[in-house]
């Protein structure tokens, strides 16, 4: 890590989209590469399709397992609308990588991606969105693995302080057997995003 001690993650985004599974390869592949880590998951919803937020902070020496207020290094938001939550944690360093996709809220409109955008780029110029949902449905037929997608994004890019191997190597151990070809597919699709 480029002489910072520690790097802070927040993931946001809606049950089901996998964001216990990401915290568990991102703390794993800390732990490869020698970090000391600190995790916290804060379901809401999660059973229900509601809202979902996870922190990992790893470095030299972590002691609480939240990120504070405008600490966060990274926002991972799976859902569009919930990248708006990680604004609490931003700062204008942060970076936010967000998968372009809507989960519509019963009885409420959704919200216009400009106006998001907008409020986002208030708080950080660092924004980079992909619709990583729609290339994993249509490349692999499956839009679940839209997280592994962008983690595999921010590891190529070296947006987050962990190279892409060990991610890879923590995929292996976390990720169900039967689960992992598709997880490392979409590992290596990621890797051509942005240079076609």
């Amino acid at each position: 890590m480029t002489n910072k001690k520690e790097f802070n993650i927040v993931i946001v985004g809606t049950g089901g989209q996998g964001l216990i599974t990401l915290l568990q390869i991102l703390a794993e592949a800390a732990l490869i590469e020698g970090y000391d880590i600190k995790t916290s998951e804060l379901h809401g919803l999660s059973q229900r399709g509601g809202s979902v937020e996870v922190h990992i902070r790893f470095g030299q020496e972590i002691f609480s397992p939240l990120v504070a207020q405008g600490r966060a290094d990274l926002i991972l938001a799976l859902e569009i609308q919930e990248s708006l939550k990680g604004i609490y944690f931003s700062n204008p360093k942060t970076f936010f990588l967000i998968n372009k996709f809507f989960v519509p809220i019963l009885g409420e409109k959704l919200l216009e991606e400009s106006d998001i955008l907008k409020e986002l780029k208030k708080n950080s110029k660092n924004i980079v969105l992909i619709p990583a949902a729609d290339i994993c449905q249509k490349e692999l037929g499956k839009n679940v693995v839209a997280g592994v997608y962008l983690l595999s994004y921010a590891s190529h890019k070296k947006i987050i302080p962990l190279k892409p191997n060990s991610i890879l190597k923590a995929m292996e151990k976390v990720v169900p057997k039967k689960y992992f070809a598709l997880n490392k597919k979409t590992f290596e699709l990621a890797k051509k995003y942005g240079k076609d």
